[in-house]
């Protein structure tokens, strides 16, 4: 049976490059890149609330385990949500979401080792 569509929240974002995107979350799932396991988040957006597209964010597993490793504790579902969301919003001030080419995969952003400790900083984690 077909899952039923969900009501979705469309949220607004004023970005550093003067656009305003409409956003909301569509779905979470766990992934790969390269070889490499992770979380896998989805959004879709609209930059001109006429079209709208997937985008995503891909939460590097090996961040996530080391993270936990200096810090004696893992991130909960929603803290890895939440770090997801943030890097939403520095792709949104950095002008890097934009559709993806007809026929070709959503483009994306990722949450490594590189960049993890700094949008936890953010989120006061």
């Amino acid at each position: 049976m077909a899952r039923p569509d969900a009501v979705r929240r469309v949220k607004s974002y004023s970005a550093a490059d003067g656009f305003v995107y409409q956003y909301y979350f569509f779905e979470g799932s766990r992934g790969q890149r390269g070889g490499s396991p992770g979380g896998e988040f989805t959004y879709v957006v609209s930059v001109d609330r006429q079209t709208a597209f997937p985008f995503k964010i891909f939460v590097y597993q090996s961040a996530l385990d080391l993270w936990a490793e200096q810090n004696g504790r893992s991130l909960s579902s929603s803290e890895e949500y939440a770090v997801a969301k943030m890097r939403l919003f520095h792709a949104f001030d950095e002008g890097a979401v934009q559709a993806s080419p007809k026929g070709e995969p959503p483009r994306e952003v990722v949450v490594n080792e590189a960049n993890l400790e700094d949008l936890l900083g953010q989120l006061g984690i």
